[in-house]
């Protein structure tokens, strides 16, 4: 059957309608009216990494190391002094964690919300040492790094910024502050203890996705620790030198966290 312009153009014009149709069917907006909610409700699951900014003394200011502080297994193992460092500690690698919560959202305008997030934190960190880590939670030998695990009770408050919505997206930033409480106890006597709460400067940002039923979000925040979370020296069990080589420590959290709403 031979090809006819006339034929060629209704074949042009049957792709064209059918594009239009599914363009039109792929920027379908749902959720139209979700954003003009005074409060709505859902919940949060994530993942995150802990970690900690610790400040060493100086080398002059551990003094007030006694020799009794020092296991007899340790002595020749530590670094002279004009080495630069008697002892010093960071952490030795990032660990994933757990993080699990409830959303609460008040719309205060068009562009701008606040948000209550209460959740459970769970995770860990692992501070290593320029020497051995002698700690009496393990007993058979010395250790490469002395871990602290954590569980936070959470209570972010945060303000929502969010742009123009792009059919079925909508991207935002966040910013705000939080408190955190640790209720874990792992060891016996722990070999650097910490406070049990502290405050943190959050910001982040994040992608809204709408679906025909809810809304989904991806979301990274950053979570920076206001308090020096050092505690008090271990007991006399404990060689307090590891807690005594520390001037400062503060929390550090990063949060990948999955929003349905």
């Amino acid at each position: 059957m031979p090809i006819t312009v006339k034929k060629i153009i209704l074949f042009i014009l049957l792709i064209v309608a059918g594009g239009a149709v599914i363009a039109q069917k792929q920027k379908i907006n749902y959720l139209t009216t979700f954003d003009d909610k005074l409060i709505h409700f859902g919940f949060t699951i994530g993942v995150n990494t802990l970690d900690f900014n610790i400040v060493n003394y100086e080398n002059t200011d551990l003094a007030g190391i006694s020799p009794s502080d020092i296991p007899d297994e340790l002595v020749n193992n530590i670094p002279e002094r004009s080495s630069g460092g008697y002892i010093h500690s960071d952490v030795a690698t990032l660990v994933p964690g757990f993080t699990v919560g409830i959303i609460s959202s008040l719309r205060l305008s068009k562009d701008f919300n606040l948000r209550f997030l209460p959740g459970l934190s769970f995770g860990e960190r692992q501070i290593t040492y320029n020497v051995p880590v002698y700690d009496i939670n393990n007993y058979t030998q010395a250790a490469e790094y002395y871990s602290i695990k954590s569980t936070f009770l959470d209570f972010p408050l945060l303000l929502k910024y969010k742009a123009r919505r792009i059919n079925n997206d909508r991207p935002y930033v966040i910013l705000g502050g939080a408190y955190r409480h640790d209720i874990s106890k792992t060891a016996q006597e722990d070999l650097v203890k910490l406070k049990g709460g502290g405050f943190y400067a959050e910001v982040g940002g994040g992608w809204d996705h709408y679906f025909p039923f809810f809304r989904f979000s991806v979301e990274a925040k950053f979570s920076f620790g206001l308090n020096d979370q050092l505690g008090g020296l271990p007991g006399g069990v404990q060689k307090g030198m590891y807690a005594k080589s520390i001037k400062e420590l503060r929390s550090k959290i990063f949060t990948l966290s999955f929003h349905f709403e």
